[in-house]
């Protein structure tokens, strides 16, 4: 067995023991975090496949179910982390075949979903009808009964313990080569898009923050991501740049 197996061997376990290491809470400002469950244990996760133009680069694990694994088209080399799949069909040598996991974790998903979705009494209502580009974004609950466009850089700032909660009815475009940045020591897992329509992340941008898709997130050419990206059905990847958030 080679070190790579033994140690996703042991991270598979983990996983499905519920492992986890917990410290002191913080309250922050802004509302409480949506809890991802077993889905937090993705970088990516899909429940109707993951296509990609090589080469991408994912940092955390991946997976996809209920489809087969023969729709997971990452290769071993560019994902550092584990490949889980529904049944062998996954890319080898390195996919392991966890359905009840997968199953679990989807699961995790779609409550993760409803969490952020169902929140109320937003602090932001139709902000800029829209449209944040150019905009410095207080931590908050934010809520719009149609899209969001991001057409220039967007800045959330906040400390490391506040959480942005985006509640988005429509789809979620952010434009070539524009940036979501982080101030004043804002972390990626303490933002939460949770998007009914369709997600664009645009060619050579930069996202930050958890995709709760209801639909497909599709990140575009070079576009990179520091966060995760959890998809109700299909995942698209062009030579990308996806990093797991630290926790």
């Amino acid at each position: 067995m080679t070190n790579h197996q033994d140690s996703s061997k042991k991270l598979l376990l983990a996983a499905l023991l519920g492992v986890c290491m917990t410290g002191t809470a913080v309250a922050g400002n802004g509302p409480v975090p949506v809890s991802l469950g077993s889905a937090g244990s993705f970088t990516i996760l899909s429940q109707t496949g993951i296509t990609d133009v090589y080469r991408s680069a994912i940092v955390g694990n991946v997976g996809t179910s209920p489809i087969t694994g023969a729709a997971l088209l990452l290769t071993c080399g560019e994902v550092s982390g584990s490949i889980f799949t529904v049944d062998a069909a996954g890319p080898l040598p390195c996919a392991f075949t966890a359905p009840s996991f997968l199953t679990s974790a989807v699961g995790d998903m779609g409550f993760a979903y409803d969490d952020a979705a169902g929140r109320l009494s937003p602090d932001f209502l139709e902000l800029g009808a829209g449209e944040i580009g150019g905009m410095t974004l207080a931590p908050g609950l934010y809520k719009w009964g149609t899209g969001v466009m991001i057409t220039t850089d967007v800045t959330l700032s906040g400390g490391p313990n506040d959480v942005w909660i985006f509640q988005v009815a429509g789809t979620l475009n952010q434009g070539n080569a524009t940036r979501v940045t982080l101030v004043g020591g804002a972390l990626p897992k303490n933002i939460f898009w949770q998007v009914a329509g369709a997600v664009t992340i645009g060619t050579t941008a930069h996202f930050e923050g958890v995709v709760l898709g209801k639909t497909m997130i599709a990140v575009n050419t070079g576009a990179s991501v520091n966060g995760r990206l959890l998809a109700q059905t299909a995942v698209t990847l062009q030579m990308n740049a996806i990093t797991e958030p630290a926790k």
